[in-house]
């Protein structure tokens, strides 16, 4: 899926040899904004880093109740996959028949599903998830307001219940950062480096959980992104074991969760030359993810990394520079089947590289 095989020397580099879980990928093909992905998709774009993942279905505009048949279906299948349920306030008993047929877990999407946490039908969906100790994985997305106060009142009323923001709960991370409850936790699933690494500085790394976001992203790009902001944060191994995977499998499991101590407390301060080149290519990613070419914002960052020989990040810069280089060469020849650009990925993978100086590199 999308340059996988461009971005893998970056993510070869970082040598995570710990078993990963992808806590947030999808399957489905009838989402109206025209991403989809099959299962044999997934399963291959999870073989790309021996990878096991939660799935659950894409929006599916006629209900979700076929949706996570075949999602629990393709999950019996073999170990890789593990079913979570989709389910709306409309049709909140959907989410006990699939737990009871084998669903370990549950995702909401107030957004595309119209709905609020509030919402008085989601008590029977809340409370077999505190009931039973099951995660259940909620959109945080750039679309929506902050759940605000209805988040602390949900979890302090469903302690048993393991709630996950998705995308580095984007939504409420201004006031949760430092001082989360300890049943909230947060996925990774996110493109912009400088959201991933305020999660991994400011929130304990035991509430802190690799996710791709499959088929917006990858498990390659999602590992990569996630491992190289772990290591920039200053995580130790075993923390950042858990992050890749270690505490999602203990969710998913219905077990404790581990405690892996307190945040690092602080995200490290970035050097203003490499700002420079990160801003440059978080506006390329954006235009790209609109479907339209970055531009003159590539044109800056390459003259952001002309930076004299001896400066401390000079390897970095040339990582940037092959990064932009593959872009270049391969885009043209290259398609999404969605509204990305092709290459998207690989300008996103600059900017995490620029974001995270000091973590390893790939010689190139």
């Amino acid at each position: 899926m999308y340059s996988d095989d461009l971005v893998r020397p970056w993510w070869d580099a970082l040598q995570v040899e710990d078993p990963l879980f992808d806590v947030h990928t999808h399957l489905g093909t009838n989402d109206p904004s025209g991403f989809s992905a099959t299962a044999a998709q997934l399963r291959e774009a999870l073989a790309g880093v021996d990878a096991r993942a939660a799935v659950f279905p894409l929006t599916e505009p006629d209900g979700y109740r076929d949706a996570n048949d075949a999602v629990l279906a393709e999950a019996r299948s073999d170990e890789v996959l593990v079913a979570f349920c989709r389910v709306t306030p409309d049709d909140a008993g959907e989410a006990r028949r699939c737990v009871e047929a084998g669903a370990a877990g549950i995702k909401l999407h107030p957004a595309s599903d119209e709905f609020a946490l509030g919402d008085d039908r989601l008590e029977e969906v809340f409370g077999l998830a505190h009931e039973l100790r099951l995660p259940v994985l909620l959109h945080a997305g750039p679309e929506i307001d902050p759940y605000g106060a209805t988040l602390p009142d949900v979890l302090d009323r469903f302690p048993g219940a393991r709630f996950v923001l998705a995308h580095a709960g984007l939504t409420d991370l201004a006031w949760l950062a430092g001082n989360p409850k300890p049943n909230l936790f947060f996925d990774t699933s996110w493109w912009s480096a400088t959201d991933v690494v305020t999660v991994l500085g400011t929130i304990p790394p035991g509430q802190v959980l690799l996710g791709s976001d499959v088929p917006y992203s990858t498990p390659t790009w999602g590992a990569h992104a996630t491992a190289r902001c772990a290591q920039y944060a200053g995580l130790a191994p075993d923390q950042v074991a858990s992050v890749m995977g270690g505490q999602a499998r203990r969710l998913v499991d219905r077990a404790d969760p581990a405690d892996l101590g307190p945040a690092p407390g602080r995200v490290p301060p970035l050097d203003p030359l490499l700002e420079r080149l990160f801003v440059y290519l978080c506006a390329g990613v954006e235009a790209t993810k609109r479907g339209e070419s970055p531009g003159q914002t590539l044109d800056l960052a390459r003259h952001c990394c002309h930076v004299p020989p001896g400066h401390p990040h000079k390897a970095v810069f040339e990582s940037v520079w092959e990064l932009l280089d593959r872009y270049e060469k391969h885009a043209p020849q290259m398609e999404t089947g969605n509204e990305y650009a092709a290459g998207w990925d690989l300008i996103a993978t600059a900017a995490v590289v620029a974001r995270t100086p000091g973590t390893p590199l790939p010689l190139t």
